[in-house]
């Protein structure tokens, strides 16, 4: 079966080389009995390649079983997989096929395999090495005959790692890895998606979509689709529901990302692309590798803002400007009068020291206590530290220091730093702050 043909066939739209790349694996292997461990982000189409795979292999007359091991829980686990016997349990009053007996001469799909737990990782590994099993509740061997796929959203060579996973299992699953790469990576095929899901939504629910902006269109491309191509399903449905014969700009669509981005991260906001970046490999982020790396760029910078606001706030908020003189020129510089007008705090920094900076009140006194000269020398000797401190250590640093000045009163731990009481939520399950 040719690539074209396939992809009519099982409804897989796109022409870029990842997509191809994939479909031209599947095909290679699909007639085989070998087995398939399909890795990919939530919503990249893991079912639908398992589903495809079966119907284009020689079991495809028999029984294509889905079993979605992290759905079930660890109780029956082992009796939804291998079956039990009468009287095996309690409420077991009657004997029960399992999954891999149901699935004998045909195809297995272990969904989520990484959710398996430990005891049946042990059972899993036997019938894929054998064949052989035991149904809880009973002591004599069964045989069964499955071709076995298994998908998972999770880095199991990570788990095998960290001891959540066996590695032996891990390779009996690894004779082929099948990557399916998400929606961002194949930023081509996201418009003709888009198109199928319209067209079938607009003739089942009775409506006209009469299509969207060169700016909508850009924005689409743009957009970092968390949830991949499940995700971009779900938006289509709702512009042909909720907007029924509307043009979609921008504004309107923006209306169904935004509650799909993480605050504070620049990594989900939908951008709009340069329209220079199309016209050719040598235009600036003129290709997907590029708008990655400015994209990560942009990431940075907003990191790296939202470190000097909240730095500055805490300097100007909390240290004795006798002590503020004592830190590095540089840093003395990077905050000065000039830096924090950005956080609305014009503030004549040698006044007296009872003034109240952004609702905060200054401790620059000029009787400085013996605690909070233990502070400033803490924080002196962590910016005068021979290694530069990254962004993720500094800004720790910085929220540890404002909780602990405050007694681990959030609200005026974060007026100090200058952020939102939200932000400093997300930032204390971040770094994992108590």
């Amino acid at each position: 079966m040719d690539r074209e043909v396939f992809q009519e066939r099982f409804g897989l739209i796109g022409e870029s080389a990842a997509l191809k790349q994939v479909i031209d694996k599947v095909i290679q292997v699909a007639d085989t009995d070998i087995t398939i461990l399909l890795e990919g982000e939530s919503g990249v189409g893991k079912d639908v390649t398992a589903k495809a795979i079966h119907e284009i292999s020689h079991r495809s007359n028999n029984n294509m079983v889905i079993v979605n091991c992290g759905a079930i829980p660890e109780g029956i686990i082992e009796s939804e997989l291998f079956g039990h016997e009468k009287g095996a349990f309690t409420g077991a009053h009657e004997a029960r096929e399992g999954y891999f007996e149901k699935a004998d001469g045909g195809t297995i799909f272990l969904d989520e395999i990484g959710d398996t737990p430990p005891n049946i990782q042990v059972k899993l590994l036997r019938v894929l090495e054998t064949g052989e099993y035991f149904r809880v509740g009973s002591s004599s061997v069964r045989q069964t005959d499955v071709r076995v796929l298994a998908a998972t959203n999770k880095d199991l060579w990570q788990l095998v790692q960290d001891d959540d996973f066996r590695e032996d299992l891990y390779y009996r699953l690894d004779t082929v890895k099948v990557k399916l790469p998400p929606l961002r990576e194949r930023p081509d095929d996201i418009i003709p998606i888009f198109r199928k899901f319209v067209t079938e939504f607009s003739a089942k629910y009775d409506s006209v979509f009469k299509g969207f902006s060169d700016d909508a269109k850009e924005l689409l491309i743009s957009y970092r689709w968390p949830g991949n191509v499940r995700e971009l399903r779900n938006v289509a449905e709702q512009l042909v529901v909720l907007e029924k014969s509307q043009f979609i700009d921008t504004e309107k669509l923006q209306k169904y990302l935004k509650g799909r981005q993480h605050e504070g991260s620049a990594d989900n906001l939908p951008v709009l692309a340069d329209k220079d970046s199309q016209s050719g490999s040598n235009a600036p982020f003129g290709n997907d590798d590029q708008r990655l790396i400015y994209r990560a760029l942009v990431e940075l910078q907003s990191d790296i803002g939202d470190l000097k606001k909240m730095l500055g706030t805490f300097l100007y908020s909390t240290f004795s400007q006798k002590n503020m003189k004592a830190l590095p020129q540089n840093i003395q510089d990077e905050f000065s009068q000039s830096n924090m007008s950005d956080v609305n705090m014009d503030v004549d920094v040698g006044d007296a020291a009872d003034e109240e900076i952004g609702g905060v009140e200054s401790f620059a006194e000029a009787d400085i206590s013996e605690e909070e000269s233990d502070e400033d020398n803490m924080f002196y000797q962590f910016f005068n530290d021979d290694e530069v401190p990254s962004i993720e250590k500094a800004e720790q640093f910085l929220i540890e220091q404002a909780l602990r000045k405050f007694d681990g009163n959030r609200r005026k731990a974060s007026e100090a730093l200058g952020v939102s009481e939200r932000t400093l939520y997300r930032k204390l399950d971040q770094y994992d702050l108590q």
